[in-house]
């Protein structure tokens, strides 16, 4: 009977049943739905939790959103762990030079950073699809999970390649709870305070590198690292007990195959593969091997075949892939992702060099050369509180991205002017200049693709900025390493000509003071100043890059004609 029918057609769809479908155009009972018509099916089922509702959703039966004490303890969770992963990005780069004191060496300054990225940023895609095909509170709390260990390995790491696997579990950990916290934001707040919450977790992120500073004091390296088990634990407990996953946000049926098919692993092992070997030809070129040996050259030619195998593979995956054409192919989305690659990259070079250039240069402790970035971290958390409010009204995004990529640039160009006697007063102006530039700029990409993308790809869109984001990281850090250890090896042969080159590589920057003769030190020290300016001139072309890719950003409202009442503000 007709009646009979529909009411098990409604049962069906009010149930959130996403059985592969045999009566789509195109399929059989054995074939597999293509994962953009899921994706499609799982976005309408959420669809009233975003701001991009179409007149069905506005129908639709409205979402019950948790309030009061239950919704404080989970949202505080939430920015627990969030603001966690942000520190633990960033408080490697304060704890360099004690972590080439006690593995005694810079050979591998640039994995410390690297290794962490490169997980991050190749299973960042694939993690912004598990909660599609998941269950999203087990999701988020396997992620804790993951981190919590790559954590603790870090912390008990007897040698540095110990230190740098934990660091690249970390890293995977840290792209789960990232994309799962960020999805519980969306399912379980109301969308008027969601751009709130947001802005309160963005700011924390900015206040990152000094509140652990203040825990690390220089004393114990594992200490960095251990913090994050107690509190992580904190989060993972809340959300365990208190979070329970919406009605509307139900995982897609499917067959566990077509699950993991569609979280690209494929793609994940190229990009990896790609990072690795840029990674290792810039560790091993000018350091171990000379640049035109057949280790480095072959290494380059694999990381540029990787990279075509990578392009071809996307292109073949279609929308299964972590970079998928039909999204990426958008101006907003693929402008934006760039933008954040080089914006990003010329942050975290920052973060990881400007403690060197104090503990080294300057000759102070892990602790005050955390003190001394405060202007840069006190500047940043201020511009990304002010400048989030100002898009929540102006709805303008184009003009602060312009504006923080013009201004990093000239901060950037700046710090190439340190020098071995530069004053307090210089540093720190600069610093806050820096600072107000990385602030401003930062979230606005971001902010951009929320607005700009599709529903059905909104969740897609934003995985692939933080994976570029991630991305631009790891290869700034790594270009950046390259770059200071091959200058200042190449410079001691006139500054302290009596040196073994080798000899201040295996030394960490911050006992140059007590493992050389004093009448050396001035020497080595010039060196490193001459390496340094060649990664801040680096963090400088970063930034250059970004300010050129600003040019392509509109500036217009990015929700159209739509009142700033009627949106969240990201």
């Amino acid at each position: 009977m007709a009646p009979e029918n529909a009411s098990g057609s409604l049962d069906t769809e009010q149930r959130g049943t996403k059985a592969l479908s045999p009566t789509k155009a195109g399929a059989t009972p054995t074939q597999s739905t293509p994962s953009t018509d899921i994706e499609n099916e799982k976005e309408t089922e959420i669809r009233g939790t975003n701001e991009f509702d179409s007149e069905e959703s506005a129908i639709a039966a409205p979402i019950e959103y948790p309030k009061g004490s239950h919704l404080v303890l989970v949202t505080t969770a939430l920015v627990l762990s969030v603001f966690l992963v942000a520190l633990d990005q960033t408080i490697v780069g304060t704890a360099i030079p004690k972590i080439t004191d006690e593995f005694k060496g810079l050979q591998y300054v640039s994995w410390y950073g690297t290794a962490y990225f490169m997980t991050s940023a190749g299973f960042q895609s694939s993690w912004g699809k598990v909660p599609i095909y998941f269950n999203l509170k087990y999701s988020f709390l396997v992620a804790m999970l993951v981190f919590e260990l790559g954590s603790l390995i870090c912390g008990v790491a007897p040698t540095a390649t110990a230190f740098i696997v934990g660091r690249a579990i970390a890293g995977l950990g840290c792209a789960g709870i990232t994309t799962c916290a960020m999805t519980i934001f969306k399912t379980r707040e109301c969308p008027k305070v969601h751009g709130r919450h947001r802005g309160h977790v963005q700011h924390r992120r900015g206040m990152r590198a000094s509140d652990r500073g203040r825990v690390f004091r220089g004393r114990h390296l594992a200490v960095v690292f251990y913090i994050n088990l107690p509190v992580g634990g904190i989060a993972l407990l809340v959300v365990l007990f208190f979070f329970h996953n919406p009605s509307h946000s139900k995982p897609i049926d499917a067959t566990l195959l077509e699950k993991i098919a569609n979280l690209d692993l494929g793609g994940v092992a190229l990009a990896m593969g790609a990072i690795i070997s840029l990674t290792l030809a810039l560790e091993y070129g000018g350091q171990k091997m000379p640049w035109n040996s057949s280790t480095v050259i072959g290494l380059l030619v694999g990381f540029v075949a990787i990279g075509i195998a990578f392009v071809a593979w996307q292109i073949w995956q279609g929308d299964r892939g972590m970079i998928p054409p039909r999204v990426i192919k958008v101006l907003p989305i693929w402008s934006t992702s760039l933008f954040q690659f080089f914006f990003a990259g010329s942050y975290m070079v920052s973060l990881y060099y400007l403690p060197i250039y104090f503990q080294s240069v300057h000759g102070v402790n892990p602790i005050q050369s955390g003190v001394r970035n405060l202007p840069l971290v006190i500047a940043s958390a201020i511009a990304i509180l002010l400048t989030g409010q100002l898009v929540a009204k102006t709805q303008r995004t184009g003009p602060l991205m312009v504006f923080g990529s013009s201004l990093a640039t000239v901060a950037c160009g700046l710090f190439y002017t340190f020098n071995t006697d530069t004053s307090t007063g210089t540093w720190i102006g600069y610093q806050i200049l820096a600072g107000a530039a990385w602030g401003s700029g930062f979230q606005m990409a971001i902010n951009t693709v929320q607005a700009k993308a599709k529903p059905a790809d909104l969740s897609t869109a934003i995985s692939l900025n933080f994976t570029f984001q991630t991305f631009g990281g790891a290869f700034g850090i790594a270009a950046a390493q390259s770059a200071f250890v091959n200058i200042m090896t190449s410079k001691l042969a006139s500054t302290a000509p009596t040196v073994d080159p080798a000899t201040v590589i295996l030394t960490g920057s911050a006992e140059i003071r007590n493992v050389f003769a004093p009448d050396q030190v001035p020497g080595i020290v010039l060196a490193y100043m001459s390496g340094l300016k060649v990664a801040f001139a680096l963090m400088a072309g970063f930034a250059g890059m970004s300010f050129l890719l600003s040019g392509l950003q509109s500036w217009k409202k990015i929700y159209g004609d739509k009142k700033a009442s009627d949106v969240a503000p990201a």
